[in-house]
């Protein structure tokens, strides 16, 4: 299922919903401009969103922008740990709702 070339098909959403995609894709370019965060960090912020939604386009993507930013192999791992953590401490606080209200 999982194949790069099926971003070819997006093609589909400009033709059938041109203002709402253009608008999307120019939100994208906007969020990802170098303000307050550089280039970099906000593309090692996608690499960690991205494995934390499991979208393997988004992580394939973010990937190859991060390391064109200049993000190390050190850098990457780093944000994949963040990535883990922010995960599994969800399932650690969510927990709190398998028992009851606070005394």
């Amino acid at each position: 299922m999982f194949d790069m070339k099926n971003l070819a098909r997006l093609k589909k959403l400009d033709e059938n919903a041109p203002d709402p995609t253009k608008a999307f894709w120019a939100f994208d370019k906007a969020a990802f401009a170098p303000g307050a965060l550089s280039a970099q960090t906000k593309q090692l912020i996608a690499v960690a969103v991205a494995l934390t939604t499991q979208c393997p386009y988004c992580i394939e993507i973010h990937n190859k922008q991060a390391r064109e930013a200049g993000a190390s192999e050190a850098q990457l791992a780093e944000a994949a740990l963040v990535a883990a953590a922010m995960r599994a401490g969800a399932a650690i606080t969510h927990a709190t709702h398998l028992f009851g209200p606070p005394a």
